[in-house]
């Protein structure tokens, strides 16, 4: 069954090639001037990086471009490979115009790998760098079209499945700002018509729950040019969320024994050569030079300071394990093309962040503690569809620093924690942090695409870096081991994913207004002034204690029905709709989504508190 899988899984691969293939035959028929960057498979798909000059592609050519590459299949070209030696591959790109494929070859020629850690060095077929020097390159043709690639591809044209062109986006040259921007062209592809039908329907559901249309439709944050991207604007109702969630997070992480710090947004540049993220991270730092020239970076994490804080706190193994937290805004300096929504920002970044410290002996035990939180945490949200990935290091290529045992005993532990939890994992080498392996929370998101909310890691080498000690019960000096964990991750990633796992309509607790009264008309204004009252007066205590409702009036000269319309638009949970007959009765008419009923006026707080 596996080996059979594994067929499947190649053929389909083997099938987007071709169709990326395909595609820019297409492209190059309608556009004989295109020059071509890299056009590989991706989940689900494929895509090609296109330069079109003053040409903007726009889904009204996406018809066109389908019917010509129908035509190409129909045709049955056949897919042939060949060689050519490297000199003459770089005469091939200088012959026929294509300047992306000339740069990758020559980079080829100089170093034997395209040198950038991006698609194309798969596309060429060279892997990682410092490869032994090129001598020759592979091509695949088809029909008119011949491309740089390594394959594979199917025999012809004709054996591909289904397909749609889905969209056409910016995208820079190798991922890098500086260099040319092209036009990235997507598709995507399925063996039947049924899995291409499937997977379009799930991508207009999708659509509907992406968080950057609901931020805006639910005034919860907006991006504006003039203040940059990356850096998104909460507004009242996103600014009330994000403190409920801190709040939230606060109160548990108190009761589990953390404490709370507060630490600059900035530091000097030699707290992170200490802790050594200037060498691993300072292309993402933003960096700042004041006036006496000396260099500050913006912070991108709480870790350094946070164990600044350890030396002033610790002395013996008494004071361990020290559990530090902190929501601070961060700020990254990610490339603008990743930009997307709250998802990726460059700032701020509020890490539900908190750094343990423990001795080797107390480590099982507080991870265990943590994956526990974890658990504890997205029980209250609904959150059931996620695993766990063990992050290892890949001692093969040697992606890691520090004493190997060590690494191996850290990731024993870890793993041990998790089937003692009994948690779903599975593996991966090659994911850890420079620092440790670690322990991410997987997840898929509205796409069906995996994707990570929140880590947990274990720091074996930045104590020794840093100089951290502790007395232990011999009086020997001991280096402490370090979790560092983020049960949301930032504030700011978890409201976007919430947003579009919720599709904007978030539990009772967390909604930023979670009742609205709505008049009929005007006559019943002192009753209304009754069901006021009633409401100030409640109070939650679950999840989140000591949560006052959050409630408005809409008393405005318009019709009910309008007044509902506005107020389902915004997802609010509970409408409570007085009329005349209400005020006579003594009722209310309450709305929770599609369930309506009369509530009594002295019952009305205790119903409200049964809402989640």
């Amino acid at each position: 069954m596996m080996a059979r899988n594994q067929q499947n899984s190649d053929k389909l691969h083997a099938m987007r090639h071709s169709l990326a293939h395909i595609m820019a035959t297409a492209v190059q028929k309608k556009f004989p001037n295109v020059k071509f960057g890299v056009g590989p498979v991706i989940e689900n798909g494929f895509y090609y990086d296109l330069d079109l000059g003053e040409v903007t592609l726009s889904e009204a050519d996406f018809k066109v471009i389908e019917k010509e590459m129908k035509s190409i299949i129909k045709q049955g070209q056949e897919f042939k490979k060949s060689e050519m030696d490297i000199d003459q591959a770089i005469n091939w790109a200088k012959e026929n115009n294509q300047p992306y494929k000339l740069e990758l070859l020559n980079d080829l020629k100089r170093a034997g790998t395209t040198a950038a850690k991006d698609i194309a060095s798969e596309e060429l077929g060279i892997e990682g760098e410092g490869q032994s020097k090129i001598e020759k390159v592979s091509f695949y043709s088809n029909g008119p079209f011949t491309d740089l690639c390594r394959g594979p591809h199917l025999d012809n044209t004709s054996q591909v499945g289904v397909f749609k062109l889905t969209k056409i986006a910016g995208a820079y040259w190798r991922g890098k700002e500086d260099n040319p921007q092209m036009q990235r062209l997507y598709g995507v592809a399925f063996q039947t018509q049924q899995e291409l039908d499937d997977y379009l329907k799930m991508l207009e559901e999708a659509k509907a729950r992406d968080h950057r249309l609901l931020g805006e439709q639910l005034k919860v944050f907006t991006i504006n040019e003039d203040v940059g991207k990356g850096l998104p604007l909460l507004l009242p109702r996103g600014s009330t969320v994000k403190t409920l969630l801190g709040r939230y997070m606060r109160q548990i992480e108190e009761a589990e024994g953390y404490s709370y710090v507060d630490t600059p947004v900035i530091a000097h540049e030699k707290l992170y050569q200490k802790s050594g993220h200037a060498q691993f991270y300072a292309e993402d730092m933003f960096t700042i030079i004041d006036s006496e020239d000396q260099k500050f970076y913006v912070s991108p994490m709480n870790c350094p300071h946070h164990h600044k804080l350890y030396e002033k706190l610790v002395i013996s193994y008494n004071d361990l394990p020290l559990k530090l937290a902190e929501q601070s805004g961060l700020y990254r300096h990610e490339l603008s093309g990743t930009l997307t929504g709250l998802i990726r920002v460059r700032g701020p970044i509020t890490q539900n962040d908190a750094h343990i410290y423990v001795t080797a002996e107390q480590l099982k035990t507080e991870f265990i503690k943590v994956l526990e939180m974890f658990k504890q945490v997205y029980d209250v949200f609904g959150i059931e569809d996620y695993w766990y990935r063990l992050s290892l290091p890949d001692f093969a290529k040697d992606k890691f620093e520090g004493d190997k045992q060590a690494w191996q005993e850290a990731g024993n532990i870890i793993r041990s924690a998790l089937e003692d939890f009994g948690a779903d994992f599975v593996e991966a080498e090659g994911e850890a942090a420079f620092y440790g392996p670690k322990v991410d929370i997987q997840t898929r998101n509205v796409l069906g695409k995996e994707d990570s909310i929140a880590t947990s890691q274990i720091d074996l080498l930045i104590p020794a870096r840093m100089g951290l000690k502790y007395v232990d019960s011999e009086n020997k000096e001991q280096q402490p081991l370090i979790i560092h964990r983020a049960i949301l991750g930032s504030l700011e990633r978890f409201m976007g994913f919430y947003l579009e796992k919720t599709a904007g309509w978030l539990p009772f607790w967390l909604a930023p207004e979670q009742a609205r009264i709505l008049t009929i008309n005007d006559s019943v204004k002192p009753y209304v002034e009754q069901i006021q009252e009633v409401l100030s007066g409640v109070v939650l205590e679950k999840p989140l204690r000591h949560n006052e409702l959050r409630f408005t009036t809409d008393e405005r000269n318009q019709s009910l029905g309008k007044k509902i319309k506005d107020a389902v638009a915004l997802k609010i949970p509970l409408l409570l709709i007085v009329g005349p007959k209400d005020q006579a009765s003594g009722q209310v008419s309450v709305r929770t989504g599609d369930d309506e009923q009369k509530i009594k006026i002295e019952e009305l707080s205790d119903f409200v508190k049964t809402l989640k």
